[in-house]
């Protein structure tokens, strides 16, 4: 390995280390989001299958996150992540047996990363 990758190499992993947890968040969502918007279904639904279960598993998480007592968002804050996170879990079943669109799912993420987004620190 010559010199210049050995620095990229470093580089990447410093860089890897220093994402916030609202960052990282944003990157989960992101990752997800673009999943959903481009598994169209009926092509390939296993691909939607993936998205969808990835993303139940993030609100999953999210929802357990802010049921912790010890979360210190705001209690208004923390109802509507969890009714999001339901939300999320019964339309997803919908898109998955009746077709039904995966628009809202994708909306949703959309907002949460528009406000994570808004939040960020300035640097």
């Amino acid at each position: 390995m010559n010199a210049i990758r050995q620095a990229q190499y470093a580089y990447r992993q410093d860089a890897q280390t220093v994402k916030t947890p609202r960052s990282t968040e944003y990157d989960a969502f992101a990752r997800i989001t673009q999943r959903l918007k481009s598994a169209l279904p009926g092509e390939r639904f296993a691909d939607l299958a993936g998205a969808i279960h990835d993303n139940r598993s993030l609100w999953t998480i999210l929802a357990a996150d802010v049921a912790d007592k010890g979360n210190p968002l705001p209690k208004e804050l923390k109802a509507r992540i969890i009714y999001l996170a339901e939300f999320t879990h019964l339309h997803s079943s919908k898109v998955l047996t009746d077709g039904a669109p995966v628009t809202p799912l994708v909306e949703i993420n959309t907002a949460i990363m528009s406000g994570l987004r808004d939040r960020r620190p300035e640097q």
